[in-house]
C-alpha cells in the first residue's frame, strides 16, 4: 500500500492558531498602547524642562522672562534686537508638544512664567494621556 505524506495545516489547526492569536492581540494590545501614551506625558514633561532651563538662561541675560506677545520664539530670535540677548537659547527649533501643539507660554504678573500643554485633547484638565503638563 501506498501511503501519502500529510502536506500542509487542515483547516481546523489554521483556525486554532488565529483564535490564539486573536486572544492574545487581544490582552497584550490595549496595554501597549497604554505605555505609548504615558511615554507622551513624559516626553511633554522633558521638554517643558528644557524649555524651563532655557527660559531661565534667557532671564540671566536679558534680566527679565519674555512677555506673554515674545512667548518662547525669544529663545530663537533676538526680540527688539537687544544687545543683551545671547541667544539662540535652544540647540534646535522650538519643539512642538508630542501631540503637535505648540506649547503654552505664559508670563505671570509676579515676573515667573506658566509654560504647560493640554495633552491629547488639548482641553483644561483631564487624565492619562489628555492631562495637562507643566505649570501654570
Amino acid at each position: 500500500m501506498n501511503k501519502r505524506k500529510q502536506q500542509g495545516f487542515t483547516l481546523i489547526e489554521l483556525l486554532v492558531v488565529l483564535v490564539l492569536i486573536s486572544l492574545l492581540a487581544g490582552l497584550v494590545g490595549p496595554k501597549l498602547f497604554n505605555q505609548v501614551g504615558s511615554s507622551k506625558t513624559k516626553v511633554a514633561g522633558a521638554q517643558i524642562e528644557l524649555l524651563s532651563s532655557a527660559l531661565k538662561t534667557y532671564r540671566l541675560d536679558m534680566g527679565q522672562y519674555p512677555s506673554t506677545e515674545q512667548g518662547l520664539n525669544a529663545l530663537m530670535d533676538n526680540p527688539g534686537d537687544s544687545a543683551m540677548w545671547n541667544g539662540p537659547y535652544l540647540a534646535k527649533d522650538l519643539p512642538l508638544d508630542p501631540w503637535n501643539q505648540p506649547y503654552h507660554y505664559k508670563l505671570k504678573p509676579n515676573y515667573e512664567f506658566a509654560l504647560y500643554t493640554l495633552g491629547r485633547d488639548n482641553q483644561e484638565g483631564g487624565e492619562g494621556e489628555d492631562q495637562d503638563v507643566g505649570v501654570k
